[in-house]
């Protein structure tokens, strides 16, 4: 997948150098070359792909979260007073 991303910015880059380059082109029309036909749409594409491994990692992290410690305290909480209060009987 990282692959033919990094081939695809490739080849976006040298779309950009050779509007640079030419005669009628500019460098703003090569860095939005770049930006619209290289970033843009590999970004897009990489969030998109992403996906079902940001769901799983983000469900192994509820999981985790819930039911993974075999501690008793494992709130992170300090444990209450041990004695408890004396009150008066009325």
């Amino acid at each position: 997948m990282y692959l033919i991303a990094i081939g695809w910015l490739y080849v976006a880059l040298m779309m950009a150098v050779a509007e640079a380059t030419n005669t009628n082109g500019s460098i703003l029309g090569a860095v939005f070359t770049f930006l619209l036909y290289g970033i843009l749409p590999t970004g897009l594409l990489m969030y998109i792909l992403g996906t079902p491994e940001r769901r799983r990692r983000m469900r192994a992290r509820d999981a985790a979260q819930e039911g993974g410690s075999l501690e008793p305290d494992a709130g992170g909480q300090p444990a209450a007073d041990p004695v408890a209060p004396v009150r008066k009987e009325p």
